[in-house]
């Protein structure tokens, strides 16, 4: 079936919301003050953003291709996959969609960030940075993880039997997000999507939150330049292999 431009822009701001109440949702749960799952781990996260994945690829894979993901909207046009006019309308329905997901964030646990006075704590809940203060390793890290993430997203649901079950699709992209935030969590966050690090940063800056502390702008291009570029090589090698 095919969907107008407006209901696919529409999925990609609801699937893109998702994606940070279920996944920065998490890192709230376990990292701020007064909340029932302060502390609970590592693995918390872990569901979280398999399940922020997840579920959008369930709900929107049929409709417009759940790419929540500005790095995997332009990959995917740099190597002729995607039309180029629809780019610019998927990116602001993601960057949209990312902003109302930590608002609501913001909103459920906004009496558990009035009690928590450590900022580290606090900025993990709406971005990323490199746990070493190592720009490098923040590119690297960033850079890996996306490649990593389109490559299998792509053959997971283009492939012939992710197309005939895109349910099973899905469901193994959720798997391989969950996998990617555990094995390469430790460094930076991971972010592996510039929406979901760009528009939570932004809110940090503006809010007046308490114990906010920095917005760490000077290294807020690696998040967002690092996914684009292992997105366009993951989704080259899915062109050049598969």
């Amino acid at each position: 079936m095919d969907y107008s431009l407006f209901t696919r822009v529409l999925a990609e701001f609801l699937g893109t919301a998702i994606l940070l109440i279920l996944g920065n949702g998490s890192v709230a749960a376990v990292s701020l003050k007064g909340s029932k799952e302060f502390r609970a781990g590592w693995i918390i996260i872990v569901i979280g953003y398999a399940c922020g994945v997840m579920f959008p690829c369930l709900m929107f894979g049929g409709v417009s291709g759940a790419h929540i993901n500005p790095a995997m909207t332009l990959a995917q046009a740099i190597n002729g996959m995607f039309p180029w006019n629809e780019v610019l309308p998927y990116i602001a329905a993601q960057l949209l969609g990312a902003l109302v997901g930590q608002l609501i964030v913001i909103l459920c646990y906004w009496p558990y960030y009035k009690q928590t006075d450590d900022s580290d704590a606090v900025f993990g809940t709406f971005s990323t940075n490199d746990a070493a203060g190592n720009m490098f390793n923040y590119f690297v890290n960033e850079f890996v993880g996306t490649m990593i993430l389109v490559l299998c997203a792509l053959c997971s649901l283009s492939l012939p039997w992710g197309k005939e079950n895109l349910a099973a699709g899905a469901i193994t992209v959720g798997f391989v997000c969950g996998a990617l935030v555990a094995a390469l969590g430790g460094p930076t966050g991971p972010a592996l999507n510039p929406a979901r690090d760009l528009m939570p940063r932004l809110l940090h800056q503006v809010l007046p939150m308490p114990h906010k502390g920095s917005s760490h702008w000077k290294e807020a291009w690696v998040p967002v330049v690092a996914p684009i570029c292992g997105a366009t090589v993951g989704v080259a090698l899915f062109t050049l292999f598969v």
